[in-house]
């Protein structure tokens, strides 16, 4: 490998727009990967982009001949952040059918969750927005059953203990009461899988709907569910509170226009919930139960059409 200028394999690989940062470290820890015919394992390892040869899988790759893109998408429920999936469900690919180049999702949004997702083919931009060190904001908004009191407000803001550690929100308000539910305001400088929905449930309360509004000051003011808009890199960088060299230069933050409300008593009206959100009542509409819902139907409806199979079969025997 030539002493050009160089930078990390996993780097040149994310930067082809093959696959993200991440994930290129697990194809060469897996020997996925040959630079200039040799198969590296060694994550600390440099390249030259314009001089080795880079392959994944046979697949050879150029960082330095795909066109950028950065793209803001509005994810809809019931798609899944993932390039593929082998459940044959649909993914947010299906939403960007004119995009040629192999763009990737930075973090995640689960299957039942909606909002904003950043895609690109960049990745050190990516790499940039993932970074805990960059500390950029990330804006919620959570539906959840019944009604909020000052206690469970209270205990919502102080964090709670989960199984991979401590999680506290950086701030929790309330924006809107509807007749049955409350629709909240999460703002977290951290990235863990369904943190929100987790510090919910440890709090006995039950989610309904989640959506992501806002990362830094990128948001999806003006984005339609299910659509998307392409961002220049320096205006994308410039919402994120990022310099041309990567360096963070400001804290942003997105200005809602929600205003926060109070926590308000059950007083039996019709525009207050009289249950509160951590009532029992509500845990049998979570998304775990969901799932298993999901399941069963899909049980009871493969063993319909067995017995429908079976009844046909036996009415054609002679």
């Amino acid at each position: 490998m030539t002493n050009s200028l160089q930078i990390r394999l996993q780097k040149a690989i994310a930067d082809s727009g093959y696959t993200s940062r991440r994930k290129a470290e697990d194809l060469i820890v897996q020997g996925r990967v040959k630079v200039n015919g040799i198969v590296v394992t060694e994550l600390g390892t440099k390249v030259s982009v314009k001089e080795d040869a880079i392959q994944v899988d046979g697949t050879s790759l150029d960082p330095t001949s795909t066109e950028k893109l950065y793209i803001l998408l509005n994810k809809p429920r019931a798609f899944m952040t993932t390039l593929s999936d082998p459940e044959q469900r649909k993914t947010i690919i299906d939403l960007i059918p004119e995009i040629s180049e192999r763009v990737y999702p930075v973090g995640r949004l689960d299957y039942l969750s909606e909002g904003l997702l950043i895609l690109t083919n960049d990745g050190s931009v990516a790499n940039m927005i993932a970074h805990p060190r960059y500390e950029i904001e990330k804006v919620y908004e959570v539906k959840i059953f019944g009604r909020m009191n000052d206690y469970i407000l209270k205990t919502l803001r102080s964090g709670v203990e989960l199984e991979d550690g401590f999680a506290k929100p950086k701030s929790v308000r309330v924006i809107k009461q509807l007749p049955t539910k409350t629709w909240l305001e999460f703002r977290l400088q951290e990235g863990r899988n369904r943190e929100i929905r987790r510090i919910c449930e440890a709090c006995g309360l039950t989610v309904d709907k989640l959506k992501r509004v806002a990362i830094g000051e990128v948001n999806i003011d003006g984005i339609a569910p299910g659509r998307y808009q392409l961002i220049a890199k320096n205006r994308l960088l410039r919402l994120l509170g990022i310099d041309a060299d990567g360096q963070k230069v400001k804290s942003v933050n997105y200005r809602s226009t929600k205003k926060s409300i109070g926590a308000r008593p059950g007083m039996g009206k019709k525009k207050t919930p009289t249950l509160l959100a951590n009532d029992e009542k509500f845990h049998g509409l979570r998304k775990s139960n969901y799932y298993e819902t999901l399941d069963r139907r899909k049980a009871i409806k493969a063993e319909i059409e067995a017995a429908k199979k079976a009844e046909y079969l036996k009415s054609r025997r002679p």
